[in-house]
């Protein structure tokens, strides 16, 4: 015990303590760093997440059971037939809030087979995607766009039938140029678009 007291008295064990402690917070200062940025790629992923988990609910907990129940429908015109908005359509009318509130980022539903010609693909890249989901319809496809002086990320992400009316819609609408899709076909892909500076 004497010779622990003693080395503490000691002034040369302050130096060798003081610097491992430093040492110690150096270490713990550089795990505490922040990342530099979230990859596009990953925040992309992210919205992906979000949207897809909300249109999912909105079919499945919404739709699907309010008409289940014969308490209220879905229609494409909504807005005059006091129904539900279709679950694409819900997703579209969020997609325009947020291109409206000026941060830059924007959502929509693209097809090689759109009911209307405002969803066709708008780029090269999202008809190339398109396309890829055919062999890839698991795996989103990105790349990089301009529009005017400033650079986009954009991903691809591969849209799915994923309930009983989304078939019926693009089966039966009379604009609808294919008219074959069944359950979890691939009828299109959702964009999600990013700015890079």
């Amino acid at each position: 015990m004497r010779l622990i007291l003693t080395l503490f008295r000691s002034w040369t064990v302050w130096p060798v303590l003081l610097l491992a402690c430093a040492s110690a917070y150096s270490l713990q200062a550089k795990d505490l760093t922040p990342p530099a940025g979230i990859s596009p790629d990953k925040v992309a992923d992210f919205v992906h997440a979000v949207l897809d988990a909300d249109r999912t609910i909105y079919t499945n907990q919404v739709v699907n059971r309010m008409q289940a129940k014969g308490i209220v429908s879905a229609a494409e015109h909504w807005e005059h037939e006091n129904a539900l908005p279709l679950p694409a359509q819900f997703l579209q009318h969020s997609g325009k809030l947020v291109a409206e509130s000026g941060r830059g980022i924007r959502y929509r539903l693209i097809s090689l087979w759109p009911i209307y010609q405002r969803n066709a693909p708008a780029t090269d890249l999202e008809r190339q995607a398109l396309e890829s989901f055919a062999q890839t319809p698991d795996r989103p496809f990105t790349g990089i766009v301009t529009s005017g002086r400033k650079q986009f990320f954009q991903a691809v992400y591969s849209d799915r039938a994923i309930s009983a009316a989304c078939v019926k819609c693009h089966n039966s609408h009379p604009l609808s140029p294919k008219r074959d899709f069944a359950l979890n076909d691939v009828i299109g892909g959702m964009t999600i678009t990013i700015p890079l500076d």
